[in-house]
């Protein structure tokens, strides 16, 4: 079945976007029939989680040790996210202070029918912490 048939007034075309060119392509990952609700749609709280170790990745070069998520900001959800989309998870820091770090991460869904075609599916600010092993605030090295 050509995009076409199934999509006969190009709406999928209209509301694609380019991907983010400023911000780092941290995860790719596929959501499967056991993350879905009774719709069909990927559950809000699978998503979360996955944002959550996307998140954690560009801070993890700078605490270089352990650390915490302390905040979500915000957590926008746009468009539902579905069984077998491949899901890419872009971050940027936002800001280093100096015990904690804060991170924007934009969702972007390729429908499994729409290849070469992404949508924003969810984007949220993150904060995390450094800790030592007690669990206590700790300083970020310096670079």
């Amino acid at each position: 079945m050509s995009a076409n048939s199934s999509d006969p007034k190009g709406l999928a075309t209209r509301l694609s976007t380019a991907l983010p060119t400023g911000k780092e392509l941290v995860l790719k990952v596929i959501p499967m029939p056991a993350d879905s609700n009774a719709n069909g749609d990927i559950f809000g709280g699978w998503v979360m989680a996955q944002v959550d170790l996307a998140g954690s990745v560009l801070p993890a070069r700078h605490t270089r040790g352990r650390m915490a998520t302390v905040a979500v900001k915000e957590f926008v959800f746009k468009q539902p996210v579905r069984v077998g989309d491949i899901c890419s998870f872009y971050s940027e820091i936002l800001r280093i202070g100096r015990t904690s770090i804060t991170v924007d991460v934009e969702v972007y869904a390729e429908r499994f029918g729409s290849q070469g075609q992404f949508f924003k599916v969810t984007e949220a600010t993150l904060t995390y912490v450094a800790i030592d092993e007690a669990g206590r605030p700790r300083p970020i090295p310096s670079a």
